[in-house]
């Protein structure tokens, strides 16, 4: 039996990094199958293209792109909100094919009146303001962490029968300067959004899925963030005037395994871009 679709009125992700080790593109696809979405935004490093190879891009992958487009060409207004590591379709901000537009930020007027105010949150990174190259380091140096994680946590669960950690985040939570910038980064993105009068300014860069109100002397705002789908495989849902947070449990991933996988096969930069032409040109007509 075909189980029914969650219908959402807005769907954000963000930090997906489809061309790396770390993308849980299966996940990801899995949990897309299973919602409607009436706007979805893509807030930024959804392909990574800073670490893009030319020898690895899974089928995976590809189908998490042709289900996008399968839902662009079905009319879903789809915003691509550019990112640090997809920087390259900047110089297309403005772009508008079909229901996918290209930005660098959007403000969505929501079913209930509020204002959501939308970008990736690289600009606030000072890393990325002026080392660039450090910033680049640091990624590669990430997608290896979470390459040992998956390791550890395959003799954590086959082997020693223990549950999962991600290396990652018992880092992130045991440097203070790390917490410290999550905190700045918030802050800063709600005091602006405070400025301009938004209701919610929703974020994604840092992979730490959160929904908070934050205040200050001006006035209060909601910051929310998407997450990512290399560690917390999270996305932000908005339904019947609310926000939520989703996150792939191992309820979704047991519903997974009981799905028919074809095998897994590596596709080709020719291929990928041949199939997002297509894609593009079915858009168009």
């Amino acid at each position: 039996m075909k189980k029914q679709k969650r219908l959402l009125d807005v769907l954000v992700i963000s930090d997906v990094h489809l061309g790396t080790y770390g993308c849980h593109a299966k996940e990801l696809l899995h949990y897309l199958k299973g919602v409607k979405p009436k706007i979805v935004v893509l807030n930024g490093d959804i392909i990574d293209i800073w670490q893009f190879s030319k020898s690895y891009w899974p089928n995976s992958h590809m189908k998490v792109i042709k289900h996008l487009f399968n839902w662009m060409g079905k009319g879903i207004k789809t915003y691509y909100v550019t990112g640090n590591h997809d920087e390259m379709l900047r110089r297309f901000e403005g772009l508008k094919m079909g229901s996918l537009q290209i930005v660098n930020k959007v403000v969505l007027i929501l079913p209930d009146g509020k204002k959501a105010w939308i970008f990736h949150g690289d600009v606030f990174d000072v890393t990325m303001q002026h080392s660039k190259w450090l910033a680049r380091l640091g990624a590669v140096g990430y997608d290896t962490l979470i390459l040992i994680n998956r390791l550890f946590n395959f003799f954590s669960e086959k082997i020693f029968n223990k549950g999962k950690l991600s290396l990652s985040k018992k880092i992130k939570e045991s440097v203070k300067s790390a917490v410290s910038f999550i905190n700045n980064f918030e802050k800063t993105s709600a005091d602006i959004g405070i400025s301009n009068k938004f209701d919610y300014v929703i974020c994604g860069h840092i992979h730490h899925p959160e929904i908070r109100e934050i205040s200050n002397d001006e006035g209060r705002i909601v910051y929310l963030n998407s997450g990512d789908w290399v560690e917390n495989l999270s996305a932000l849902e908005f339904v019947n005037g609310e926000w939520s947070i989703f996150r792939f449990d191992d309820t979704h991933k047991a519903e997974m395994i009981l799905e028919t996988e074809e095998e897994e096969e590596n596709i080709t930069v020719n291929q990928l871009f041949d199939t997002m032409l297509q894609e593009f040109n079915m858009m168009r007509q």
